[in-house]
């Protein structure tokens, strides 16, 4: 006989973190903690155990208070089990649900980490051979699809690109666009450098976020939202939070610059006066326009120096580590510079640092399924897809309903409520990012 039980927190963390399929960071103690701290929420860890108290599935269900004492509850990339085993998924759904009538919950939400199917590099397509039968089986013990959404619109992103990082990194790199490798090259030409920050360095982070954020039209957090994040993150044995900055010391750069002018002035000085062959002039017209290329750009650099001082921190990536698998969570970077390529350097260095740490999964986390050429997105799917991973689709969320009512009027109400909020959110990151000009 089967039970669902509240699940010690350390004990539950063992099982999601190891778990063989389907571990993630979602699910983990620590999301649990920061959803309780900075989302309102109130998360229960609960598993279905057998006769010997071992966990045979789990689930963090985050229970979201709504009025007249009801609340829906929602279980982000979970439940945590073997969907093939249709009995287990039977039991665990049904054992939930009685759960969620406990607590009046009008639905009961999940966005399982299941693969539909993935396109890698080269574009060839592979399918999930077992997708059909789980998505019956969702259907069969009560669950409702709520479609193959193309965008953002659900709570977690329904596509991805993750990379294996259980492949050699010369395989890895090789798998990068041309443009990557190029950009990734002139970076280091440009001496930027990578570095790994501490808590000290949220400010700058969150800078740099809110940038992205205006620039982009999109809303996230406050700075309190991503201390408490890596506060919680790093106090757990489980869970990790790294920051990678990307930084140029424009000096550096300028030095970098001025060696590089000094070789062409050198291969220009080189050259016959007279009687130059046609190869000749052609190398000494390609030879002039480099050289007035770099007069160009050394004195654009050293008037960022003027302005920002030496040392000028660009893009600021936030990597969340659970089980075997990362997640780049978040990623900001400035308005200036693009031309460095840092937010590509920065990338290459996080990819590495996962690969050497021996994480098998590294997952860009979201983009897009839509890929129209109006689509808005379309430029950060099309910088993701440029690392070489695998483009992943997800299974999409589910909700199990129960109490049919009050979900009508909820998902009529909440999009028109979370609109509102929206506005107001937009208009407090335009005041943040005045204080910071």
């Amino acid at each position: 006989m089967l039970k669902l039980k509240n699940i010690e927190k350390e004990q539950f963390d063992k099982f999601i973190s190891e778990h063989k399929n389907k571990s993630h960071f979602l699910q983990s103690l620590s999301w649990g903690e920061l959803c309780k701290v900075k989302k309102n929420l109130t998360p229960h860890y609960l598993g279905l155990v057998n006769e010997d108290n071992n966990i045979v599935a789990a689930t963090l269900l985050l229970e979201k208070k709504l009025p007249l004492n009801l609340c829906y509850l929602y279980a982000p990339r979970g439940f945590v089990l073997d969907y093939k085993k249709k009995e287990l998924v039977r039991i665990m759904t049904k054992k939930i649900v009685d759960f969620a009538k406990n607590k009046k919950a009008i639905f009961i939400k999940i966005d399982p980490d299941i693969i539909k199917t993935k396109f890698n590099y080269k574009n060839e397509e592979e399918k999930n051979p077992d997708f059909d039968e789980i998505f019956n089986t969702l259907k069969e013990v009560g669950f409702k699809h709520q479609g193959f959404t193309k965008n953002f619109e659900t709570m977690q992103p329904r596509y991805t690109f993750r990379i294996n990082l259980e492949k050699n990194l010369d395989e890895i790199e090789e798998h990068f666009s041309k443009t990557t490798k190029q950009r990734i090259a002139k970076s280091l030409k440009l001496d930027t450098e990578v570095t790994i920050g501490n808590q000290n360095d949220i400010k700058e982070f969150y800078h740099l976020m809110t940038l992205t954020e205006n620039r982009k039209d999109f809303i996230s957090y406050n700075e309190d939202y991503y201390e408490t994040l890596y506060e919680i993150f790093n106090g757990n044995d489980t869970t990790k939070a790294t920051l990678f900055l990307g930084k140029i010391h424009l000096n550096k750069t300028i030095k970098a610059l001025e060696k590089t002018l000094k070789t062409t002035n050198n291969q220009i000085s080189i050259l016959p006066i007279d009687n130059l062959s046609k190869s000749a002039k052609a190398k000494l017209t390609e030879l002039t326009k480099q050289k007035e290329n770099l007069i160009k750009e050394i004195e654009k650099y050293k008037s960022y120096k003027k302005e920002y001082g030496q040392d000028l921190t660009l893009s600021a990536h936030m990597i969340i580590e659970y089980g075997d698998k990362a997640w780049v969570l978040y990623a900001g970077n400035h308005n200036i510079l693009s031309e460095t390529y840092v937010n590509y350097n920065t990338y290459f260095e996080h990819i590495k640092y996962c690969k050497n740490k021996g994480i098998k999964i590294y997952d860009q986390f979201g983009t897009i399924g839509d890929l129209s050429k109006n689509n808005p997105r379309l430029g950060l799917h099309e910088f993701k897809k440029k690392f070489g991973g695998d483009y992943v689709e997800f299974i999409g969320e589910w909700d199990y309903i129960t109490n049919y009512p009050m979900y009508l009027i909820f998902t009529k109400l909440v999009p028109i409520y979370r609109n509102i909020i929206k506005n107001k959110s937009k208009k407090e990151l335009k005041h943040e990012i005045s204080k910071h000009k």
